[in-house]
């Protein structure tokens, strides 16, 4: 179905891919994987048509239909969520109205034409998913959890998260020839997780999937494409299969590099040694061999995160309580709320997609105003919290610039060395916000938190774009953290081993 032919593609001097090929034929399920900022949404986006590669080219099957999810794609937002389902059938909406059309210039005409084109429109509007369209709707919302919406809500009424599932129904309802996911699962919670993996199981089509779920990809996937060393290999069965041929294929590459790095030393040393002597003539000669060299990517300079979240001394028994709070923004998102987390606890939030999650988190840091009720924090409390939204309000800045604009008086070095900490080695440190993958910029928000003093660590997705070793470090930084943690996530492997208690909102939904 579609080729990448000896992809080349490099930003200022970071290589991401070396001469990429990837085949991916009818039917697979493939799961694109690799470690933060080797290049997985760029792949996307070349396959998309957003960037071009510098070397190499992509080859389609003829008229292949594509449905990528894009969410941030532009919507006409005065629509309810029931008539922006319904354009995914738009094709099918079109000979709808051609029929009728045909129809009336009939009742005009009397020309047999129209209504021998009308019949074979009929036949072919038969043969699609147009009369059973609200059917398929009402299986998609439920499926999602998009039915608690509102069906009838307009689409600016929606949070980010919720806009995103829209965008993924639409696209599902789509059903094109070839699906285009890049992170499919970052706004649903479990049991809607589940949904979607019995539909991709179930899909006829062809998939290629980025996700930081393990036990997603595992589920899915019927090949997997992991991109290493500027290259890309693609291993056959699912992810836990493709994890254990890796592990071999890496400890061989990574002895061939060794040597090869070896031996390219042990000649660059001869040259240099007697180019200008009585053996220059041979020294020449060994130059020209070394020219010639095809040399192997380096390994991956990624560094492996540790975080560390400065910790602010407070004496209190109590870290958060709420009196019949009610939160939402024109309307409440939730009945009366009743909490109360004692200090030093660990505690998970958990409840549906949209159900207002985020939107209690933006009221304890008083980012908007609670509708009523109230809710109290001891003295002394400082938060430290975690935003799931990547936006910046310098995208060319870097992660150094973004870092000491905040922190003027920390030294340079200080900064490098708690971004390197993040898993941001130092040409990344210099690269602007808005080129680095979602996972690295999450790694410079969380950077951001090891530079902030606080007690109450409060955490909104902060696993959505991570790869597994960074989530593993932010479990056991979280874990032996002396203050209190409160944590929103739909990965409930991430946050199960790690809290004292979840508190379920769901029984609050209005």
């Amino acid at each position: 179905m579609l080729n990448f032919i000896h992809i080349k593609q490099q930003f200022n001097d970071k290589i991401l891919y070396d001469d990429l090929n990837l085949q991916i034929n009818k039917g697979e399920h493939i799961g694109l994987i690799g470690q933060n900022g080797a290049g997985k949404s760029t792949l996307i986006k070349i396959l998309t048509g957003e960037i071009l590669p510098d070397e190499g080219r992509i080859e389609k099957q003829k008229k292949l239909q594509i449905g990528y999810l894009d969410q941030y794609v532009e919507v006409d937002e005065t629509l309810t969520i029931q008539d922006f389902l319904r354009t995914a059938f738009q094709k099918e909406q079109r000979i709808e109205a051609e029929i009728q059309t045909l129809y009336a210039q009939y009742s005009e005409t009397f020309a047999e034409s129209c209504l021998e084109k009308a019949g074979k429109l009929q036949t072919k509007l038969d043969a699609s998913e147009f009369y059973q369209m609200d059917t398929l709707i009402q299986e998609m919302s439920t499926g999602l959890g998009i039915q608690a919406f509102g069906m009838e809500r307009p689409l600016k009424e929606l949070s980010g998260g919720q806009r995103s599932k829209i965008i993924l129904a639409k696209l599902l309802l789509e059903k094109p020839e070839m699906l285009i996911l890049d992170e499919p699962t970052n706004h649903l919670d479990d049991t809607h997780i589940q949904w979607l993996t019995t539909f991709l199981q179930n899909f006829s089509g062809t998939f290629l999937v980025i996700s930081h779920e393990r036990h997603f990809l595992n589920q899915i996937t019927t090949h997997i494409a992991d991109i290493e060393f500027g290259q890309l290999i693609k291993y056959t069965g699912n992810l836990s299969q493709a994890l254990k041929q890796k592990e071999m294929n890496r400890e061989t590459y990574l002895r061939q590099y060794a040597s090869q790095k070896k031996q390219i030393e042990k000649t660059e040393t001869y040259i240099r040694k007697y180019k200008a002597g009585s053996r220059s003539t041979m020294a020449k000669s060994r130059q020209k061999q070394l020219d010639k060299i095809d040399r192997l990517t380096p390994p991956s300079k990624t560094g492996k995160p540790h975080f560390v979240f400065p910790y602010q001394e407070i004496v209190s028994t109590l870290a958060f309580t709420t009196t019949d709070l009610v939160v939402g923004y024109e309307q409440p998102l939730l009945q009366p709320l009743n909490i109360t987390i004692r200090y030093g606890e660990k505690v998970a939030i958990r409840g549906f997609n949209g159900i207002g999650k985020s939107t209690l988190i933006k009221t304890i840091i008083g980012e908007i105003p609670a509708i009523s009720g109230t809710f109290s924090l001891p003295q002394n409390t400082e938060i430290n919290y975690f935003s799931q939204d990547l936006t910046w309000a310098s995208p060319l800045e870097s992660p150094l610039q973004y870092l000491s604009n905040l922190y003027p008086k920390a030294s340079i070095k200080d900064l490098r060395q708690h971004l390197s900490r993040a898993g941001l080695v130092n040409d990344l440190a210099q690269e602007p916000l808005q080129s680095l993958s979602g996972g690295e910029q999450t790694k410079v928000k969380l950077a951001h938190m090891t530079l902030q003093k606080g007690n109450f660590l409060i955490l909104d997705e902060p696993t959505n774009h991570i790869d597994q070793e960074a989530k593993e470090s932010l479990q056991k930084s979280l874990a032996t953290y002396p203050g209190t943690v409160l944590v929103v996530s739909h990965e409930q492997d991430f946050y199960e081993d790690f809290v004292d208690r979840i508190i379920d909102i769901t029984h609050n939904a209005k």
